[in-house]
């Protein structure tokens, strides 16, 4: 069993049957702690108990049609607690300043702005209804039924072979040029800016690496195209620290 020191943070994550970090928002977070050798420990919760367990913290959402949801930290020095993932990294970007984590650029905004048009239909068609698989039955009944209740079908619907293949076809060229864009400084460095990592790095590697721990097959799909290879193999290092 691995010994951790004492942490400084206390990461609230989303939990799956395989006791690691599966949620892209989580991943932007962890990225960061472990990019900065911050001292943390996770205490995963279930999709049925983020609502009952952030409202027992005492956090209310920033927006009334923003739901409660994970990530949520303690910064246990202060004894702050906080959720959602922008306003997070703005407090440990400014609290642990280094190393550096860029948390906007020209380019990484526009990496985010396109990521959320071309991967987000991808994620959503091909990674979000075989997310049940990893549940335990408790939240299989949360996810099925809340996520149903917006798709107006069945999960299994989205997993009709012809209709994934088709919309796959259909992102090719975007998401090849999306791959090229992720390597304007390659000359630099394998990650988005260059040679150090940005937020924009983690907010792609962390949708890659959900996309593995949730089906692998759809994780390979990413690794043909141009650049999501490259900037992934570029975050593996920081990957150790997954629970």
């Amino acid at each position: 069993m691995t010994v951790h020191p004492e942490p400084e943070i206390v990461l609230y994550d989303l939990a799956c049957n395989q006791n690691v970090c599966f949620s892209p928002v989580v991943w932007r977070i962890r990225f960061m702690l472990n990019y900065k050798q911050i001292p943390y420990r996770t205490i995963f919760l279930e999709f049925p108990d983020i609502e009952p367990t952030i409202k027992g913290l005492g956090l209310e959402p920033s927006k009334p049609n923003i739901k409660y949801t994970v990530p949520v930290i303690l910064h246990v020095p202060s004894h702050t607690y906080m959720m959602d993932s922008v306003p997070i990294s703005q407090f440990i970007e400014s609290t642990y300043p280094d190393p550096p984590v860029p948390l906007t650029s020209e380019l990484g905004h526009e990496v985010e702005t396109k990521a959320r048009a071309v991967l987000g239909p991808t994620v959503r068609n091909s990674v979000m209804p075989r997310e049940i698989n990893i549940l335990s039955p408790r939240a299989q009944e949360f996810f099925r039924r809340t996520r149903e209740a917006g798709l107006g079908h069945p999960l299994e619907a989205l997993l009709d072979t012809d209709k994934e293949e088709q919309a796959w076809s259909a992102v090719n060229e975007d998401m090849r040029a999306f791959g090229e864009l992720m390597m304007t400084h390659k000359a630099d460095g394998p990650f988005i800016l260059g040679a150090r990592p940005s937020y924009a790095d983690f907010f792609i590697v962390g949708s890659l690496q959900s996309s593995r721990v949730v089906d692998e097959g759809v994780f390979q799909r990413f690794m043909k195209f141009p650049g999501f290879k490259e900037i992934y193999e570029a975050c593996v290092p920081l990957m150790d620290r997954k629970d």
